[in-house]
C-alpha cells in the first residue's frame, strides 16, 4: 500500500482513544471495537495482534488495559506509520510496540512469547470473490493463508494462553479446523449485526495446548436494536464507551 492520499483522525471510546486512519480502506469498524473488547489479560501481561492495521483493534485494547503491553504487527508499511502516529498520539510509547513484518515470518522468533494473541485476519482467499479496489485489499484478501496465520498466532502464544480471532461466521469451519487441534475450551460466540438475520461475524476463542474438549456456543451477540435503525443496543453501547464484552 502506498501512503495513503487522505488520512483521518478520529476517535472511539467517546474521544478517549485517538486513530490515525486512511480514509478509504482499513479502517476501524465495530468488528474492531468487539476484538477489543474481547480480551482479559492479567496485569503485566502482554499480548500481541497480528494484522495490527492502523491500530483499529490494538489502540482501544491498550487504553482497556492499561497495566498490559501490546505488541502489534503489519506487513503494510503506510498503515504501520499510521498505527505508530495513534500510538504517539494516546501517549501509549514505551507499553505498545509495531513491527512492520509479514506475520508467519515474524513469529517465528517469538515462540510461547505473549500471555494472549488476537487477530482479526483478511476474510477471503484469492479467487473467492472480485478483487476489491487497492486501498482494501489487504483488509479482505488473504496473503497469508487463514491456517497459517492461525498457526502463527497459537505459536506466538505461551502454553494455555487464550488466542481470540474474529472472523466471518461463512469461515467458522475453516477456523475450527486446525484450532480443534491446537488447543481447548473453544468457546464461539456468534455475532449478528440485526435480530432475525444470519450471523455475520464470530468470535472464536482458545487455549493454547489443552486437551481437546467440547465446543462451547454461546448465544448470538446482537449489534443494532431492529432491522432497520442505527440504534444499537445496550451491550454494543457499552462496548463503544470501553467496557468489555461479557463471555457469559
Amino acid at each position: 500500500m502506498n501512503e495513503p492520499n487522505d488520512v483521518t483522525q478520529d476517535t472511539v471510546f467517546q474521544g478517549r482513544v485517538k486513530l490515525v486512519q486512511p480514509g478509504k480502506g482499513l479502517r476501524a469498524t465495530t468488528d474492531s471495537l468487539l476484538l477489543a473488547a474481547s480480551l482479559d489479560v492479567k496485569g503485566g501481561g502482554h499480548a500481541l495482534e497480528l494484522g495490527a492495521g492502523s491500530g483499529g483493534a490494538l489502540l482501544p485494547a491498550a487504553w482497556r488495559l492499561a497495566d498490559v503491553h501490546f505488541t502489534g504487527v503489519e506487513i503494510d508499511a503506510a498503515l504501520a506509520g499510521l498505527a505508530i502516529q495513534g500510538i504517539s498520539k494516546n501517549a501509549f510509547q514505551g507499553r505498545v510496540t509495531l513491527f512492520t513484518a509479514e506475520a508467519s515470518a515474524w513469529a517465528k522468533d517469538h515462540e510461547n512469547a505473549f500471555d494472549a494473541v488476537f487477530a482479526n485476519p483478511p476474510f477471503f482467499e484469492k479467487g473467492r470473490i472480485s478483487p476489491p479496489d487497492n486501498a482494501k485489499v489487504g483488509a479482505y484478501l488473504e496473503s497469508l493463508s487463514l491456517k497459517e496465520w492461525l498457526k502463527a498466532m497459537v505459536f506466538t502464544a505461551k502454553p494455555r494462553a487464550p488466542i481470540t480471532v474474529l472472523h466471518r461466521a461463512a469461515e467458522l469451519a475453516r477456523l475450527l479446523t486446525p484450532l480443534d487441534r491446537w488447543g481447548g475450551e473453544i468457546t464461539v460466540l456468534p455475532i449478528y449485526s440485526r435480530p432475525g438475520q444470519p450471523a455475520n461475524r464470530v468470535l472464536v476463542r482458545l487455549r493454547k495446548g489443552l486437551r481437546r474438549g467440547d465446543i462451547r456456543m454461546l448465544p448470538g451477540f446482537i449489534v443494532y436494536e431492529d432491522a432497520t435503525s442505527n440504534q444499537v443496543r445496550p451491550a454494543m453501547q457499552a462496548i463503544r464507551e470501553g467496557k468489555a464484552l461479557t463471555w457469559c
